[in-house]
């Protein structure tokens, strides 16, 4: 039987292998070798807890013409096989090296690459390999998933010539793998009473960020909240994989992506396999810290202000600060606050062109009035931003009738006379960005169609929501709209799927249930994606991986690219 054509005899899950096999372009001839050793690291946890178990296997198994062979969660091979050095040596020329890489798109069906695919153990005799060199083979796989976290660490196989096949071979691997994930859990339980009291030790009685990152494990004192986005910890464990692991430290400069730069220390916990420590100073004037400013809720019309309570149209507060990235609404919040109330709108921006004296001209005579707005305090020059400090302390005292709204960056992003002047207000407002909340967009969605008059006319899929969803949106509720409205513009009834939207907004993810570090891993390699109208070569290099970690990735947080 030739692979090029599908058996019907096959089983159901072999038979989808090798169609996926056939839809990656792989020949059946010979394997798309791709060897990485660069990239195996042999100090990772999954080695650590897999060595004295292989070592165990090696024994058992003697001069008998077996190999066993583990893959990393990434299904690159990270060790030399064990077993009979002439098996070993035809597996060799096949890929079976420290670094191959053992994808359906590279070698095809085979109970590595397809147990890496269907996360389940996985048996493969002779011909039902897709690939003809391996047919005169048999091989059985099986997952190993951390006990604790149940993500995929890697693979365990067993391969044998075809006539040395056994159905006893199944039972003997499945009891190593239990053993390997009984030695992770082990090690993991260790790794993170080590990260915890390195956490601990470092963040005790200080106001400095501080921030510990490990294999699944993020700790980070509520400065470093206020502080970091879920981006900057990919940034951040790139600075630790090149630290190595040998106990040492060093100071490096970084920035991050709000834009600050900072000086970060980092250091290597002893006793885990990848534990880090990070603290932060900042090279300049100390940033005030915002105390007691709450994190942005996901609440599609609401904001937060400091003290967690939710600020309702016509607040009387005599002054407030409204921070957010731009187009995340923060004027039309000022206008809900002052209801209908009239107000005076003054533009900080307006200062640098007009000059301070005629800016603080045009502040006096705003003074008169009953509300003021200023728009992007943020921008103010020092002599301007401290008479406007001024004039909040006075309404604060009671000593002037008049409410002051502020709109400008977010609390995180401010410094010097700016951090001061919202400090100074009586309340504080923060908007989320719309990328912090995916799970509105169903409701934002609806209501710009709304207020467009489309009304039920037309309907976004869940494919098209899912792909808005991976978007950065860096600008926000203004950027959306403009989408929307294009969208309805081409459009006006039916269903909108990912193939109605612009060509930049259609990768389509699905970013359920991820952690913050795998939101934020996924944002990256979807901006890359788009950046390069889906050319996965180009993303890769634009990320600094190689193609197949992208593709790795990209099945693992379940990344796909709509074509036109």
């Amino acid at each position: 039987m030739r692979t090029s054509d599908i058996a019907p005899s096959l089983r159901p899950e072999i038979a989808l292998s090798w169609r996926r096999c056939r839809m990656s372009g792989l020949q059946p001839e010979a394997p798309d070798l791709r060897i990485e050793p660069g990239e195996v690291d042999p100090r990772s946890r999954l080695v650590a807890a897999a060595q004295p178990v292989l070592e165990q296997l090696a024994e058992q198994l003697g001069d008998a013409d077996y190999c066993v062979i583990l893959a990393d969660r990434e299904s690159r091979l990270v060790d030399v096989p064990l077993g009979a050095r002439t098996l070993r040596s035809r597996l060799e020329a096949l890929g079976v090296v420290a670094g191959g890489v053992f994808m359906e798109e590279t070698t095809g069906t085979n109970s590595i690459a397809t147990v890496y695919e269907l996360r389940h153990g996985l048996a493969v005799h002779g011909e039902e390999h897709y690939l003809e060199p391996f047919k005169r083979f048999s091989c059985y796989g099986h997952p190993i998933r951390h006990p604790a976290t149940r993500r995929l660490e890697g693979v365990l196989d067993i391969t044998c010539l075809a006539e040395n096949d056994s159905p006893l071979l199944g039972p003997f691997l499945a009891r190593a793998v239990s053993d390997i994930e009984e030695r992770l859990l082990l090690s993991a339980r260790r790794a993170e009473q080590h990260m915890l009291a390195a956490f601990q030790a470092a963040a005790a009685g200080r106001n400095r960020p501080v921030l510990v990152l490990g294999e699944g494990v993020v700790l980070a004192n509520p400065a470093a909240v206020e502080l970091l986005e879920p981006i900057d910890h990919l940034r951040l464990r790139e600075l630790a994989a090149d630290l190595g692991r040998h106990h040492r430290h060093e100071e490096r400069a970084i920035e991050l992506s709000s834009g600050r730069h900072l000086h970060v220390r980092l250091k290597a916990i002893a006793a885990t396999a990848d534990g880090t420590l990070f603290e932060f100073t900042d090279p300049g004037e100390p940033r005030p810290l915002i105390g007691g400013a709450a994190r942005p809720s996901a609440a599609p019309a609401r904001a937060w202000v400091s003290t967690g309570a939710v600020v309702s149209t016509g607040a009387p507060v005599a002054s407030v600060y409204i921070g957010g990235e731009p187009g995340t609404g923060r004027t039309t919040t000022a206008r809900s606050l002052a209801g209908e109330t009239g107000f005076v709108t003054l533009d900080a921006s307006e200062a640098a062109v007009q000059g301070e004296a005629a800016w603080l001209a045009a502040l006096e005579q705003a003074c008169a009035s009953g509300m003021l707005l200023v728009e992007d305090a943020h921008v103010l020059p020092g002599a301007c931003a401290v008479r406007l400090r001024r004039l909040i302390e006075r309404a604060l005292r009671g000593q002037a009738a008049r409410r002051i709204l502020l709109t400008g960056a977010p609390f995180a992003e401010l410094a010097g006379d700016a951090a001061a002047l919202a400090a100074g207000c009586a309340s504080r407002i923060e908007l989320p960005a719309l990328r912090d909340r995916p799970h509105d967009l169903p409701g934002l969605v609806r209501a710009m169609l709304d207020d467009l008059g489309v009304g039920d006319r037309v309907r976004f899929t869940p494919a098209a929501l899912a792909a808005l969803a991976a978007h950065p949106w860096p600008g926000n509720l203004r950027e959306l709209r403009a989408v929307i409205g294009g969208v309805v513009a081409h459009r006006s009834a039916g269903d909108v799927t990912p193939r109605d939207l612009p060509e930049n907004y259609q990768v389509s993810p699905r970013r359920g249930r991820m952690t913050p570090l795998e939101r934020a891993e996924h944002d990256a390699i979807a901006a890359a994606l788009r950046e390069y109208d889906g050319n996965k070569l180009r993303a890769a290099q634009r990320l600094g991986i190689s193609r197949t970690t992208l593709y790795s990735r990209m099945r693992a947080l379940q990344i796909t690219v709509s074509n036109s």
